[in-house]
Formats: structure tokens, C-alpha cells, sequence
């Protein structure tokens, strides 16, 4: 599947980034559901959660 050592090294870290950013948005912002249905709706809720967050981790 990986082809060298460093590849699955940066796979690793790529899963845990994006877990830490899943917790956040379920503990701290209490996001638990997606409020909208459709392929669609859900692809811009992501998309504005994921805007809230990143405006939100901007150094001040």
C-alpha cells in the first residue's frame, strides 16, 4: 500500500490532524448531525464548518 517508510509516516500524521479537527468540531462547537439532507446541503455545511473553524484557529 505504501510504498516507502516516509509515505505511511505522513499517513499517520495526516489521520491525526484530521481527527483532532473532528473532536473540536464535536466537543467545542457541539456539532453533531448534519441538519441538512442531500449530497449537496451536507457538502456545504462541511464547507461552512470547515470555514468557521479555520477563521476561528486565524492568529489574532
Amino acid at each position: 500500500m505504501f510504498k516507502s517508510e516516509e509515505g505511511y509516516a505522513l499517513s499517520v500524521r495526516r489521520m491525526i490532524e484530521l481527527e483532532s479537527v473532528f473532536g473540536q468540531l464535536k466537543h467545542n462547537r457541539g456539532f453533531r448531525h448534519f441538519r441538512l439532507r442531500g449530497l449537496s446541503k451536507v457538502s456545504l455545511e462541511i464547507g461552512w464548518l470547515s470555514l468557521a473553524h479555520n477563521l476561528l484557529q486565524w492568529p489574532q
